[in-house]
């Protein structure tokens, strides 16, 4: 377990900033106490100042994990961001999305949604930003990318696609065969 180095903080918070925008500081300095972010296997996680003294007793070895893990860097270098960090992000949301109830099952068996599919968007959302998608009961279902901004799609045809899908809450199922 260690810092990030200055590469791998500019991806991660570059990452981050696509979802929450400049809420980062809040994610650090909360009232709680102080937060800090930590690279463990090639896992960013997510814990409090006091949580870290206590796993730094622990060798790295027999450390799995500690805290929340937010994601993890590929072998290419790249940041993936990972469904745990949902419950983290969803309150600093930048750009938000709400599904229609048909939308939310193909959104939660990893498909990218339609236009027809989405509910409602927020305004001026620019095309490719991080999107935080909801269902309409404002349950947090997953990480998106907007296709068109939020412009172009209330003007385009109902079946292009609309949000690309990243992560969601539904790969804890369709990922536990290979996880054993």
């Amino acid at each position: 377990m260690r810092p990030l180095t200055d590469a791998e903080t500019k991806d991660f918070f570059e990452k981050l900033s696509k979802y929450i925008g400049s809420n980062i500081q809040r994610l650090i300095e909360r009232s709680d106490g102080l937060y800090c972010f930590r690279l463990h296997n090639d896992r960013v996680f997510y814990c409090s100042e006091y949580h870290l003294k206590q796993a730094s007793v622990i060798s790295r070895e027999n450390l799995v994990s500690f805290g929340t893990c937010f994601g993890k860097f590929t072998k290419s270098g790249k940041f993936r961001l990972h469904i745990t960090a949902l419950d983290f992000l969803a309150p600093y949301a930048t750009y938000r999305v709400l599904l229609k109830p048909n939308a939310e099952q193909q959104f939660l068996y990893g498909h990218n949604i339609s236009v027809s599919g989405i509910h409602r968007i927020s305004d001026n959302t620019p095309k490719y930003a991080g999107i935080i998608v909801y269902s309409v009961g404002e349950v947090a279902l997953g990480f998106g990318v907007a296709a068109k901004s939020s412009h172009e799609i209330r003007h385009t045809d109902p079946i292009a696609t609309g949000i690309f899908h990243q992560a969601d809450i539904g790969e804890y199922i369709r990922q536990e065969s290979t996880l054993i």
